[in-house]
């Protein structure tokens, strides 16, 4: 019965761990732009720029502006 008290404890922690990590569709739909506007295609664990900007800005682009080099 430990065991199995234990096991499933573990995999509510695994769950609750991987659900931080994965896409937020939500952010999709409030900002109007796709994923790969904030992460780099395939690597959704890394940010962009745009990415970086959005999480420190408390999930906002308002006031976002490219670098000149990504033009």
């Amino acid at each position: 019965m430990l065991l199995g008290r234990s096991a499933a404890l573990t995999v509510l922690a695994l769950l609750v761990f991987i659900s931080w990590g994965l896409p937020k569709p939500e952010f999709t739909k409030k900002e109007g732009k796709p994923c790969t506007f904030c992460h780099p295609a395939g690597k959704f664990k890394e940010l962009t720029e745009a990415g970086k900007y959005y999480k420190e800005h408390n999930y906002s682009l308002q006031g976002y502006k490219p670098s000149e080099a990504r033009k």
